[in-house]
């Protein structure tokens, strides 16, 4: 079985899963997302977020393919480029940290280590570019597929509290130093990009 892990870019974003290119839940603050929903125009939307993210900022995502087929991809960024993120009640992100947007794995492809694969590479990304640590906003009420990601997936896999709240919390997963990663980090993000698509499946981006 042939892997290949590459980064985010407008080449290779069709191979996102379909209802991941049209929607843009984190690209646009909510009244703009809601705009472009009803008017068919967050496909482009979502090209143009990720072509502005990637020339300001550099790479924001990572694809993984197995013999050519996309399995699953990883989305993050500085919370400056995520307007989603400011609606938010424990907002805002620390200015230390990248936001984890949405991870997914294909049903298939699960239970192979690709989401270790895949955040491995993210983590070593952010470590070289001086970060210290992953923040995500999760959803204390998870019940059915949604785009926030579960906060007990979340605290399940080593994230801790930062700001408390009864359905948004946001959660804090320190890098610290790419041995500890290896050993917790890696493990821990790979359970949570593969098990929180067991039930069910997480309503990707």
């Amino acid at each position: 079985m042939g892997r290949r892990l590459v980064p985010l870019t407008l080449d290779n974003l069709q191979d996102l899963p379909q209802r991941c290119r049209g929607c843009v839940f984190w690209e646009l603050d909510p009244f703009s997302g809601e705009t472009a929903l009803k008017e068919g125009t967050a496909e482009v939307e979502k090209e143009s977020w990720i072509s502005a993210v990637l020339l300001d900022w550099g790479s924001c995502g990572r694809l993984v393919y197995v013999d050519d087929v996309p399995a699953g991809f990883v989305l993050y960024a500085p919370p400056a480029y995520v307007p989603r993120a400011t609606a938010f009640p424990t907002s805002p992100v620390s200015p230390d940290a990248v936001q984890l947007i949405t991870g997914f794995i294909l049903p298939e492809y699960q239970g192979q280590g690709l989401g270790r694969v895949l955040v491995q590479t993210v983590a070593k990304d952010l470590l070289r570019r001086g970060f210290k640590a992953v923040e995500a906003f999760g959803d204390a009420r998870w019940e059915e597929p949604a785009c926030l990601l579960p906060a007990d997936h979340l605290l399940a896999v080593g994230f801790k509290t930062v700001r408390s709240h009864p359905a948004y919390p946001r959660l804090r997963l320190e890098l610290r130093s790419t041995l500890s990663w290896k050993e917790d980090v890696e493990m821990a993000l790979d359970r949570l990009l593969g098990a929180v698509q067991k039930e069910p499946a997480l309503r990707p981006l």
